[in-house]
């Protein structure tokens, strides 16, 4: 696409006089991570065609043919970060982190309450950011190019975005494993996690939405559904065999523990040939020492919290993460100096106190900014 907006809003009409909301994430070049412009634009255009009669569904989708979403403009946050010298008083923030994580998670809380059906493409890369706006989704579809992550361990984060909703969702103890070792999946680990509903093939897409123009939408979510049944089975033959799946008991067995610390030192500590389970094992090893423990801390207070309540506990989490350094820290080593020697607060999970944990979810205001979701 041309044009440079930020987000490429369109309605195409349907075949009952109706119209299909289309929005377009349109920054190919970064592989369409989401800025706060785009979040900005997202949320009054996806409200106003929620309460629009004359829009029967939307669908969200990123432009080009390699990413969904990788992902949210971390880079802006980092400068952020850098620019912010609150010297840890609780008395002073980060107001464009504030801005940043509470108007995102207002947007992916819409996406998982909205009242019509919402279908995201999401073909090529999903990740971070772009997870959030897919995993609330009516119908999330997957094709051969999918590769989906939550890899917040790397830079020093933990999986937000509402993951503190999905992981804990997942079959078994998938989600924590996957949480904690940012693994890669693609798109039949996708629909085995619950993170998907179809897998289509990226040539269809366009055959897709003709199809969808043409349908009765007497029943707009049976129309939706069966639409994407009937493009899915011809397509099932391709897809291809989950490791999530295939690997699911070694999981269990990885991360079956007393303590968070003798989780980290399991997993850890494989030593079997698979080059799936290495590469997770070795993305773990890697990461941030306070991601180790918060992810696990997080993944459990939260275990059965309400939609609300994760979204606002993330909050509190993650602005305290934009104002603790480390996070920072791990986005100047992949991303900025790209020296990817992280210097990280505390050498190994064993040497991060409790107290620095539990700092994390301190609150931040006297009532939280997500408190009327």
């Amino acid at each position: 696409m041309t044009t440079d907006l930020p987000v490429i809003f369109s309605e195409l009409p349907l075949n009952n006089g109706q119209l299909l909301g289309v929005a377009t994430l349109n920054a190919p070049k970064a592989l369409n991570a989401l800025s706060l412009e785009m979040i900005e634009q997202l949320l009054p255009k996806f409200r106003s065609w929620a309460d629009d009669k004359r829009i029967a569904a939307v669908w969200l989708e990123g432009s080009g043919d390699k990413a969904f979403c990788a992902g949210g403009d971390i880079v802006a946050l980092y400068r952020s970060m850098t620019e912010y010298s609150g010297g840890g008083d609780p008395a002073k923030t980060n107001a464009y982190a504030e801005t940043f994580f509470s108007t995102e998670y207002r947007l992916d809380y819409l996406i998982h309450t909205y009242p019509k059906p919402l279908i995201v493409w999401g073909n090529g890369i999903v990740m971070g950011g772009g997870m959030g706006l897919m995993a609330g989704a009516a119908y999330r579809v997957v094709t051969e190019n999918s590769r989906l992550a939550m890899p917040e361990i790397t830079i020093g984060l933990y999986p937000d975005v509402g993951g503190s909703w999905f992981l804990n969702h997942m079959p078994g103890r998938t989600g924590l494993f996957l949480g904690l070792t940012g693994a890669n999946i693609n798109a039949a680990d996708a629909l085995f996690t619950g993170l998907a509903d179809r897998f289509i093939t990226h040539e269809h897409r366009n055959r897709v939405l003709g199809a969808l123009e043409e349908a009765g939408w007497e029943d707009p979510w049976k129309t939706v559904n069966q639409t994407l049944r009937e493009f899915e089975e011809p397509c099932l033959a391709e897809l291809p065999d989950s490791p999530v799946q295939d690997h699911y008991q070694q999981i269990q067995y990885l991360t079956d523990a007393d303590s968070p610390l003798e989780r980290i030192k399991k997993i850890t500590s494989y030593q079997g040939d698979d080059k799936w389970l290495n590469r997770a094992v070795s993305t773990l090893a890697a990461g941030s020492p306070t991601s180790m423990l918060l992810i696990q801390e997080q993944l459990r207070r939260t275990r059965h919290a309400s939609l609300k309540e994760v979204f606002q506990q993330e909050l509190t989490v993650s602005v305290n993460c934009a104002l603790k350094g480390e996070f920072a820290e791990g986005i100047r080593a992949l991303l900025i100096d790209k020296d990817k020697k992280p210097r990280w607060r505390y050498p190994t999970a064993g040497s991060v106190e409790q107290q620095w944990v539990d700092s994390f979810f301190e609150p931040l205001w006297g009532i939280n900014p997500l408190n009327d979701l």
